[in-house]
């Protein structure tokens, strides 16, 4: 078992409710400030980032949230969107800095794979070093048969960036 294998402590998901939303807006926030160095997010002129899906977490029954949580501690969410074509899409996965490279991310992803049986795609930035290194092995691991990846770019895709296609059943 390697080091990024080993889970200090216990990983929880818990599902968001509509009294979490502004947990889960504060979460965003952080989020996307660890991505302004990768796609360039500027700051609103209230100090914020925007997060236009937000709502729709609340809204939509082919979308879920949960929050991280280790050892009882807030550590950070995952955010899983269903496509009408029935593929099921790792829309957002972040765990706070403190709690990272302890296995947090990683049992956390894989308990997010286990909420839904099917076909699944996980998306991340070429420029996202950090996801480049840690989603093809958490796949890896849950891929029932062959990952599939495949790279994108512009002009059908903003960023540049690998896609991953598996099944968990």
């Amino acid at each position: 078992m390697s080091r990024s294998d080993v889970v200090e402590g216990e990983v929880q998901l818990v599902p968001v409710r509509e009294e979490d939303k502004s947990v889960l807006a504060n979460l965003l926030q952080l989020y996307r400030y660890d991505f302004s160095t990768i796609r360039g997010y500027e700051l609103t002129g209230h100090g914020t980032y925007v997060y236009r899906y937000l709502d729709a977490y609340f809204l939509e029954p082919t979308r879920s949230a949960f929050l991280i949580r280790h050892e009882g501690e807030l550590a950070g969410f995952v955010m899983i969107r269903t496509r009408p074509d029935g593929v099921h899409e790792m829309a957002e996965l972040f765990v706070v800095r403190l709690h990272r490279r302890r296995g947090v991310g990683r049992a956390a992803a894989r308990r997010a794979f286990a909420t839904r049986s099917g076909r699944w795609e996980v998306s991340f930035d070429t420029a996202n070093t950090e996801a480049a290194a840690f989603w093809p092995g958490v796949v890896e691991g849950v891929a029932v048969g062959p990952v599939e990846p495949q790279q994108k770019g512009p002009p059908e895709h903003v960023y540049e960036g690998t896609v991953l296609r598996l099944s968990t059943e």
